[in-house]
């Protein structure tokens, strides 16, 4: 998955004063006030003032914050990031211009540290004739016939995660088992390599240090978090062709193996640090926003036990159950595509709760927005979750609703930017149909093989930093099921709070 879906919100929102200023066509409305963005951190008057400001605003106030600030200063609005003008644009016409001006008007921008951790020649760094060719290279890894291939395994990962949720005495934290499952994902199933509990345990706390890192100071110092981030990245290298090397050799081609083919078809031959630096990025790309999602599906799920049994029934009239028994043991893409409602319910998930509410782009010239004159060299910011928000072609925007993109409302025809989980244009995300399709494999394991109470008295507030996440994890107790959808409970485990789904 691509930038168009990742590169938002890892970065956490204070405002501190400042004076506003006037632009010429109309006046560009300025939150008097300057953003200062470091993960974990922020910076005040020169000195690190550890998570005090980033608390206040986004946990205690979330995405208010930026609601409010948008109802006060309009859709098109200039505030400071670092120092530096930002421009924060909201609303399916602007994000529209935004998105659609990649190479012309904007182009993409991820800070030093980001460009420096993924490396010079990931599909992110890379920008006009070198982006679009590399683009139309890794589209290969998310057609439908590499998706198939990837889906057994898919279904295998997601399959054996829910069983062991279900075995536990204890309550599940979801969004941490979340970030195991989608890392389990991206090593053993897109990837194909086969490495040990022990060693993708290490990995995969290398890799949180990562994405924790992505928008830190690049600064080579002791104890710095940039620091060991590169250390670990460093000794991952090294051992990259130790693990390749150890590749599940079967008859389902890996993401790599399509990737490579995929180079020699277009006339290139990947260097091996293209194919570490690709590693990375398809790690990258299935870890964080996947998980984020997952929890967020199985937290709306809870919620709303009504559609939980819409979907099992849906899953029952295509032939998957029938009097709680499994009919189809591995379920295949045209299997998937026929669960009209599984989308509208996948769809609504990322409608409410977009993992990144956003991304940045840099002017690449002058231009006019909204009325507005947005200068050549200032930063813009286009807002994922407040063009939801304010699409007036969605009805109760609050609510969860997954019956409004079903094909007596369709309330998505209205506009091609009021839906834009994914982003959209050159750098929209490449591998949204994966992402997709991990969720609907999801949705359809929870729904036939579980049943699923929230272990706390109350759900959970959700934070947006640095993805969309419930501040406690998602506490959640999980029950199997039998051949006739009996609960199985483990043994000596405490009476749920609430109703089960």
């Amino acid at each position: 998955l691509t930038s168009g879906f990742f590169v938002g919100t890892l970065l956490c929102a204070n405002w501190l004063p400042r004076s506003p200023t006037k632009h010429t066509v109309t006046t560009l409305h300025s939150d008097p006030c300057e953003a200062v963005y470091i993960i974990g951190c922020c910076v005040r008057n020169g000195r690190v003032d550890l998570f005090t400001l980033w608390t206040r605003v986004c946990v205690f106030q979330g995405s208010n914050f930026h609601a409010s600030r948008r109802e006060k200063y309009g859709n098109v609005f200039k505030t400071h990031l670092l120092g530096r003008p930002l421009i924060r644009v909201t609303g399916s016409e602007n994000v529209h211009k935004i998105l659609m001006g990649e190479h012309s008007l904007v182009t993409t921008q991820w800070p030093r540290s980001t460009r420096m951790l993924l490396g010079p020649t990931s599909l992110v760094n890379s920008v006009g004739d070198v982006h679009r060719h590399k683009r139309k290279v890794f589209a290969k890894l998310f057609s439908h016939d590499a998706l198939q291939s990837y889906l057994p395994k898919i279904q295998q990962v997601i399959r054996d995660g829910i069983r062991d949720w279900s075995s536990s005495e204890e309550p599940i934290v979801v969004y941490q088992e979340a970030k195991k499952l989608t890392f389990r994902i991206a090593v053993r199933v897109l990837l194909g390599f086969q490495v040990s509990e022990e060693d993708l345990s290490l990995l995969s706390s290398n890799f949180e240090q990562l994405v924790a890192n992505l928008f830190s100071l690049p600064l080579n110092l002791p104890f710095s978090g940039y620091r060991k981030v590169r250390r670990n990245h460093d000794n991952n290298n090294n051992n990259y062709n130790n693990k390749s090397s150890k590749i599940d050799n079967n008859n389902n081609k890996n993401a790599l193996d399509i990737l490579i083919e995929s180079a020699r078809e277009h006339g290139k031959e990947l260097s091996m640090q293209e194919l570490k630096e690709s590693t990375v990025e398809l790690i990258f790309a299935a870890f964080a926003t996947t998980s984020s999602a997952c929890t967020s599906l199985v937290l709306q799920l809870l919620q709303h036990p009504g559609v939980l049994e819409k979907l099992r029934e849906e899953l029952g009239h295509q032939g998957l159950v029938q009097e709680g028994c499994r009919c189809q043991e591995t379920l295949r893409m045209d299997t998937i595509a026929r669960l009209k409602y599984l989308d509208c319910v996948i769809k609504e998930v990322l409608r409410l709760l977009p993992p990144v509410s956003g991304g940045y782009r840099s002017a690449l010239q002058t231009f006019e927005l909204d009325g507005c004159q947005i200068p050549k060299g200032w930063s813009v910011l286009y807002s994922i979750r407040d063009t939801h928000d304010t699409a007036q072609v969605f009805q109760n925007v609050a609510a969860f609703d997954p019956d409004r993109f079903g094909e007596e409302r369709d309330e998505n025809k209205g506009g091609r930017f009021n839906y834009i989980p994914f982003g959209g244009g050159v750098r929209g995300c490449l591998g949204k149909e994966l992402a997709k399709l991990v969720l609907k494999v999801l949705g359809v394991e929870l729904a036939i093989s579980s049943r699923f109470q929230l272990a706390t008295r109350s759900p959970p507030r959700m934070q947006t930093v640095p993805v969309v996440h419930p501040v406690d994890g998602l506490r959640v107790r999980f029950c199997g099921l039998d051949s006739n959808h009996n609960q199985i409970r483990p043994s000596g485990s405490d009476p749920l709070l609430g109703s089960t789904v």
